[in-house]
């Protein structure tokens, strides 16, 4: 699988003056923890769920959460499993199926050696587990499992652990759970493949909820956590993780206070004004400036609840052919010793020491998700990757 896999050939030779890799589920964890892009979360209860996930994989999703937590009902625990494992057996069944990197969100940690135990072959289709509200002592337990399941039935697992908690939010014991969350990750480090945020359950703790008009980082409850979380857990120094986006949970807009967050600049010069309306219309301005927001502050990747969440992710993802000469000169082997530097483009000073870690950072997202053209924007990126 590759990000922009879905589009033609000669239209991704247009876009990119470097394509994006290939990766499969064997791949580092380094390299899928910065593949995982939007990942798409759907019910395990779906009664189509393999073909879902087939149908999605078609048009760009490269990771998927099958959920047995909050997304469905308590009494529906039971019956999502069963489908859960008759869907992954049935995908395994098919010979030229190629889906995406698939995990499953679970409850409790005796679901891990079960469900594991109940795919059997079909195992082999299964990245790993997210693990929900997870603490130091919620998610030892997790981890735990996950690690004897992964001896036991000889297939590579990941976790994906989901900070939601109260205890992180509360002011008063956040630094004790963040300093509880990072000894517990950091000893299954090789296991712990990206940390989710849980903002939904952040704000519920307060009875707030964004609307479309704002971001994550305009509640700033929410801001200050992910601010707290980035910098405890997701430092450039070797000790931090991949730190992924939160959910955006809109995807129609009735109505809107403020002006659309977009300009009109970037769609009037490719001539695409009808594509503009189009993202307004379905709320994804808020979404894309959001984005923009994680990557501003660490985060890479993003929680996605609806399918056409998933392309502005991977398009905002592509690192625009200026940062990958900004990185490239920076880590040239001669520039070891320091120093500083006029960026190629000649706008700006690019600093050989302080922006080493951002720039080795770009060129893994730029090996995953693409370089773009010299003349390529995000608004290309889009229309090119839309159903036709």
């Amino acid at each position: 699988m590759r990000h922009f896999g879905h589009i033609a050939p000669e239209v991704r030779k247009r876009l990119f003056f470097r394509e994006p890799c290939a990766f499969t589920p064997d791949s580092p964890g380094r390299l899928l923890s910065v593949a995982l892009g939007a990942t798409l979360y759907s019910p395990a209860t779906r009664p189509r769920l393999a073909d879902d996930v087939l149908k999605q994989a078609a048009r760009g999703v490269v990771s998927m959460v099958l959920c047995l937590e909050d997304s469905i009902d308590d009494a529906d625990v039971g019956p999502g499993e069963e489908n859960l494992v008759r869907q992954i057996t049935a995908l395994d069944a098919l010979p030229d199926a190629d889906p995406p990197l698939l995990f499953i969100r679970v409850r409790v940690p005796e679901q891990i050696p079960d469900l594991v135990r109940r795919l059997g072959p079909a195992v082999r289709l299964l990245s790993g587990f997210v693990l929900p509200k997870f603490t130091e002592e919620r998610g030892i337990p997790f981890l735990e499992a996950l690690a004897t399941t992964e001896a036991e039935s000889g297939r590579r697992l990941f976790a994906m652990p989901v900070l939601e908690s109260p205890e992180l939010l509360y002011r008063e014991s956040r630094v004790e759970t963040l300093e509880g969350i990072s000894r517990a990750i950091d000893k299954y480090r090789d296991r712990v493949l990206a940390l989710r945020l849980g903002v939904t359950d952040f704000c519920s703790s307060y009875g707030l909820r964004r609307g479309p008009d704002m971001t994550a980082y305009d509640v700033q409850i929410v801001a200050s956590v992910i601010a707290d979380v980035v910098n405890m857990l997701g430092r450039a120094d070797g000790t931090g993780f991949t730190v992924t986006g939160p959910v955006w949970e809109y995807f129609r807009v009735q109505e809107r206070m403020f002006k659309p967050l977009l300009r009109q600049s970037p769609f009037l010069e490719v001539q695409a004004a009808e594509l503009r309306e189009k993202l307004i219309e379905h709320a994804m301005d808020g979404l894309l400036r959001e984005i923009s927001l994680d990557h501003a502050n660490g985060l890479l990747g993003k929680t996605c609840i609806h399918p056409s969440h998933v392309l502005p992710v991977h398009a905002l993802s592509v690192v625009s052919h200026e940062e990958f000469t900004d990185a490239q000169d920076i880590l040239r082997p001669e520039r070891g010793g320091g120093g500083v530097l006029r960026s190629a483009y000649t706008n700006k000073m690019n600093e050989v020491k302080p922006h080493r870690a951002w720039a080795e950072r770009t060129l893994l997202r730029a090996e995953v998700f693409g370089v773009a053209n010299q003349d390529i924007g995000f608004v290309e990126l889009l229309a090119a990757g839309l159903p036709a």
